[in-house]
């Protein structure tokens, strides 16, 4: 992971927090000072299997997928981040357990990092940080629970099919 020079948060960052919930001048100030500008190369990991998560990332370019390998080292795609948008091992950064979810860049990608528990020291003077922060674990759980839906109701359809096509034979 390569360092940027250090330059302004881009808008895009701001804009997209601001559309989770408005943030004060000041609190913008004290989150915004929390990250630092990255740049991962295409193929390069922003969190590997096993790693506990410590820091949160903002996608400013690029795209990265999230996948898991099986013990037979088969890769399965979960989920693509196209920016702007959030990354980081989500999972393993709330429990502090090894992450499981492979973040990789599929292209080069620009993005913005900070150490999650300082943003989670911020809660307590910035309650509009704290919002957002909810905000987005709400949004990452119904992501997370439409997509099993989606795949219990594509199974569930698939299998009364083959069920009624059995007894039609």
């Amino acid at each position: 992971m390569q360092k940027p020079n250090k330059r302004e948060m881009t808008t895009d960052f701001k804009d997209f927090f601001n559309k989770l919930t408005p943030v004060s001048p000041e609190s913008w100030d004290k989150f915004s000072k929390l990250f630092t500008p990255k740049i991962l190369q295409k193929g390069d990991c922003f969190i590997a299997d096993g790693q506990t998560a410590r820091e949160i990332g903002f996608l400013e370019s690029g795209i990265m997928r999230a996948f898991y390998r099986n013990n037979e080292g088969i890769e399965y795609n979960k989920h693509f981040f196209v920016n702007p948008c959030f990354i980081g091992g989500y999972a393993s950064l709330i429990t502090g357990k090894p992450n499981q979810i492979i973040q990789q860049a599929l292209t080069d990608c620009t993005i913005q990092v900070a150490q999650f528990t300082h943003i989670q020291k911020l809660y307590q003077t910035c309650a509009d940080i704290e919002r957002g922060a909810r905000v987005l674990a709400e949004q990452f759980l119904y992501r997370k629970n439409s997509g099993k839906l989606k795949s219990f109701y594509w199974t569930l359809t698939s299998a009364t099919r083959s069920f009624e096509r059995a007894f039609r034979s």
